[in-house]
């Protein structure tokens, strides 16, 4: 049986929300926009008073063996006060990165339908044991908490 559309399409709201409910029940201030058109998932109000956005990309358990932690054809220019975390349902696992993190450590496309835009791949595979794991140079980023939304400069 084939997954309908809409279900695929449903996938990253579901995930936004899950998200955001780990956020607050973590204890973070979050403010979601009634409108998605800027790549602003929530924002989340600091502990300094500073306010800072976020975008939420996720992947489905359901993706190709070793593609669990591939996050592809971004469209993203620097940003201040901005935060990437991105979630893989497969792996269960966060990475949290700022705006220049995600310039730094991804991949721009120099040509083809997705030329200019990033792809990152956070994770590695190993055919023998059908497993996936996080890449050693992303471990950093990996994030059990939100802690780095609220205590780190994400201009720096």
């Amino acid at each position: 049986m084939s997954i309908p559309f809409r279900s695929f399409a449903a996938f990253g709201k579901r995930i936004e929300f899950y998200v955001v409910g780990l956020m607050l029940k973590e204890g973070l201030d979050v403010y979601l926009p009634l409108v998605d058109d800027d790549a602003i998932d929530a924002v989340v109000k600091r502990p300094d008073r500073r306010f800072v956005e976020v975008q939420i990309k996720a992947r489905s358990k359901d993706v190709e063996f070793g593609h669990a932690g591939l996050f592809a054809a971004l469209t993203h220019e620097p940003r201040k006060n901005y935060w990437f975390v991105f979630y893989s349902e497969r792996m269960e696992t966060i990475w949290i990165m700022s705006s220049n993190e995600f310039i730094r450590e991804s991949h721009q496309n120099k040509k083809g339908k997705n030329a200019g835009k990033r792809s990152i791949y956070f994770n590695g595979k190993n055919t023998k044991t059908e497993s996936e794991h996080v890449k050693p140079q992303f471990q950093k980023y990996v994030a059990p908490t939100f802690r780095r939304i609220l205590e780190d400069d994400p201009d720096q």
